[in-house]
């Protein structure tokens, strides 16, 4: 995946606005010219270049998409990504996990006074590297700014729309008894690499985070013709929360295996060191699938062939319809319940 591009200069001169102040949200000369030396030249296309309130924009012919998120993460620059990529990269996801091909993106920036003009152009130029790595055009947008003190540097808002044009049904509803659940990498890589910065924990490598986009990975299976019933990215509440969720929706028993679930030694320990289950740890690339099961060896070739899915494993089975119920065994077969966090584990990590 190519690197983000900070080279070129922030277009304000930071010898006169090194920082954002109130004025940049104020309707007046510096808000317009904050809106057309930075957001504009960084995100221009002939949608957004029109300058109207609102975007204008033609659609493939199918079933329409949508999504929105809001992403508030702390500190905004991390190991392996940071606020900006990882609000396009998780808008795309989920727009993904319905098997819609993303398309158009908005952004929506709430900016705390005094934040560094440096550190919003490295987050617009990382959002621009981003969308254009997704084949998405950002078409529409905002920008306010809030007292000092109010905001906690930066927050940002998205929606994305995709089509879909395939004519499978891929809800929790579909999901079946004998399905095979199938995780599409790694777990808990996004919510250590937050925390190590946070508790400035250090370790022998750098824990990365997992933040990247799956969509490519998703339409191969579709292209391929897989049966699938149901996909879901494991961001806040991380596996544990997707398969219960999934469960109650759908009315079935999932069984999974623990020994069978990919998590990274680096990660399991870092896991240890703050009492954490990794399976509760949210992810930013991550996502589960339940496919028939004539087609799970399928899907994962087709995931290991995928450089964000190359450690996919298949990880159980939907076992039956029934009170919903998500269970794992341990590496010594004994079974227990899994359920959802009944708190929050990890704070502002999304």
């Amino acid at each position: 995946m190519k690197a983000p591009n900070f080279n070129a200069a922030c277009p304000l001169p930071l010898s006169q606005y090194p920082h954002v102040m109130m004025a940049h949200g104020g309707g007046g000369k510096l808000m317009h010219r904050l809106l057309a030396d930075v957001f504009g030249k960084a995100f221009s296309n002939p949608i957004l270049d029109t300058r109207h309130d609102s975007a204008q924009f033609n659609v493939p012919a199918g079933r329409l998409a949508m999504t929105t998120d809001s992403y508030v993460v702390r500190p905004i620059f991390f190991p392996g990504g940071d606020i900006g990529s990882m609000a396009i990269y998780g808008t795309v996801n989920d727009l993904a996990m319905s098997g819609a091909l993303p398309l158009y993106l908005s952004c929506g920036f709430i900016i705390e006074e005094g934040l560094p003009m440096e550190s919003l152009w490295r987050v617009v130029c990382s959002m621009r590297d981003a969308a254009k790595n997704c084949g998405v055009q950002i078409v529409t947008g905002d920008t306010k700014v809030v007292d000092k003190g109010k905001g906690d540097g930066l927050f940002i808002n998205t929606t994305g729309i995709g089509v879909i044009e395939h004519g499978q049904k891929i809800t929790p509803q579909s999901v079946q008894p004998g399905d095979a659940v199938i995780v599409s990498g790694d777990l808990g890589r996004h919510g250590m690499a937050i925390m190590a910065v946070r508790e400035g924990l250090q370790f022998e490598s750098t824990i990365e985070s997992d933040s990247s986009p799956v969509h490519e990975a998703v339409l191969k299976l579709i292209n391929a013709g897989v049966e699938i019933h149901c996909l879901r990215d494991l961001t806040r509440g991380g596996l544990a929360s997707a398969l219960n969720e999934i469960a109650e929706s759908a009315g079935v028993k999932i069984a999974i295996e623990q020994k069978l679930i990919p998590v990274r030694e680096d990660v399991h320990a870092a896991c240890e060191i703050l009492g954490l289950d990794p399976l509760h740890v949210a992810n930013e690339g991550r996502f589960v699938a339940f496919v028939a099961v004539r087609d799970a060896a399928r899907v994962l070739q087709i995931f290991r062939g995928c450089e964000v899915s190359f450690n996919a494993e298949i990880i159980g089975a939907v076992v039956e319809k029934s009170t919903p119920l998500v269970t794992i065994k341990s590496g010594l077969g004994v079974s227990r319940i899994l359920d959802m966090p009944t708190g929050e584990q990890l704070p502002r990590i999304c």
